[in-house]
């Protein structure tokens, strides 16, 4: 048997107290390789994950998928050099662990309608927790494991609860950490500010022209970023929150702190949750550079591999909830922030211009602030200054 290496919890931020194991992709007794996956680990924030430091078999898992864990915690054990894995015929051979009598792992025990269904849906039994007497995987077994499939918890199905009543079935799924925790900062944030919200409407005409302009010559000079929406509300933003600081202010206790600059949080929408990356001093960022940093964060939000320092921060958010088809909502406050922007669906809608009626491409904005920082003047001149650049997007080249 080769020499037992340890596996620790990383080293977690000042910010992020301790953690939850999400996630083990390999079993006790199972070969890894370096640098392979073995478990997820769920902050507040964000999904770490860990890695085999060497080539060998899981000899020991200490903590279990759903247990709290803090920085440097001993999680697991591996034995270095205990087990390999050679390719033949364009395959892999596993190499059986030493000490492993394979005799000795047998095969789970399943019903007849669960074997059927496990082969109609080609699922490897061995990946399903019976429930049944002995372990026996039932046909409820199944297709709790296929429902968990099609819509994944952050946790296995040993922490799911399948309530079966005749032929219908309730699944208890464990809240993800992250899921948590934005829960409890949204109702924070109503129960600690006085939020108001104020609202708008804009003329998308003049934006979408200058896309339907350039949006090729755009993508072709910088490397495929695509010309979107949310570089020019950005922008906008940035101008409005050096003209209105208190917007670009937070709340410590009985003190405002007034930022010298301008870090956007950009919501957006992850398989674990809503995560709001932070574009930092985008009073120095172009377009191009907006759009590509938004795309980028898009990626890694999907597969999960936002950092925590991309993620903490920003003085200011925007939320477009208009992707989904939202027309109009009051988005929440994220503290210590003062204010957050929504964008909504754009939709045609008659609109009286110079007496003339005409059909234009609106789009309705929220201004949600806390009223003990932000005045209802400041919060409308705010929205309308946001509303001016927009429609006229020179003033943007032109900083008026």
């Amino acid at each position: 048997m080769g020499m037992k290496i340890e596996i620790k919890a990383p080293a977690l931020p000042e910010s992020v107290p301790d953690g939850t194991i999400a996630t083990w992709y390999k079993k006790k007794g199972e070969p890894v390789s370096r640098d392979e996956l073995l478990v997820d680990i769920e902050t507040d924030k964000v999904v770490i994950e860990v890695v085999s430091p060497t080539d060998g078999i899981l000899e020991e898992i200490v903590k279990v998928s759903g247990q709290t864990i803090v920085s440097d915690e001993l999680i697991g054990k591996v034995s270095e050099g205990a087990g390999a894995t050679s390719t033949k015929s364009g395959g892999t051979q596993v190499v059986e662990p030493e000490g492993v009598d394979r005799s000795e792992i047998s095969e789970p025990l399943l019903s007849p309608a669960a074997k059927k269904l496990a082969e109609e849906n080609k699922v490897n039994p061995q990946s399903i927790l019976g429930t049944g007497k002995d372990g026996r995987v039932t046909k409820e077994d199944v297709v709790s494991h296929l429902s968990a499939k099609e819509s994944p918890s952050e946790f296995p199905e040993t922490q799911n609860s399948v309530a079966p009543v005749g032929d219908r079935l309730e699944e208890r799924v464990p809240m993800s950490r992250l899921r948590s925790t934005v829960a409890k900062r949204m109702l924070q944030a109503s129960q600690t500010t006085a939020m108001l919200t104020t609202f708008n409407e804009v003329n998308m005409a003049p934006i979408m022209e200058i896309r339907r302009r350039y949006k090729d010559e755009f993508e072709s000079t910088h490397g495929g970023v695509r010309l979107g929406f949310m570089s020019f509300f950005v922008r906008a933003s940035t101008e409005a929150l050096k003209r209105f600081p208190a917007v670009n202010a937070s709340l410590d206790g009985d003190d405002m702190i007034y930022h010298g600059y301008q870090d956007i949080s950009v919501a957006i929408g992850s398989p674990r949750g809503l995560v709001a990356p932070v574009l930092r001093n985008t009073d120095h960022m172009g377009l191009a550079q907006i759009e590509k940093e938004i795309r980028d964060f898009g990626e890694k939000a999907k597969d999960g591999k936002l950092s925590i320092d991309e993620i903490s921060g920003g003085t200011f958010t925007i939320s477009n909830g208009g992707v989904f088809g939202s027309l109009l909502s009051t988005p929440i406050v994220n503290p210590p922030q003062t204010a957050v922007l929504g964008m909504h669906k754009i939709q045609e809608r008659a609109v009286v211009i110079d007496g003339q009626i005409k059909a234009l491409p609106m789009m309705y904005l929220a201004l949600s602030y806390d009223h003990q920082m932000i005045d209802g003047k400041e919060a409308v001149q705010f929205l309308v200054a946001i509303k001016e650049l927009l429609e006229d997007p020179t003033r943007l080249l032109l900083e008026i």
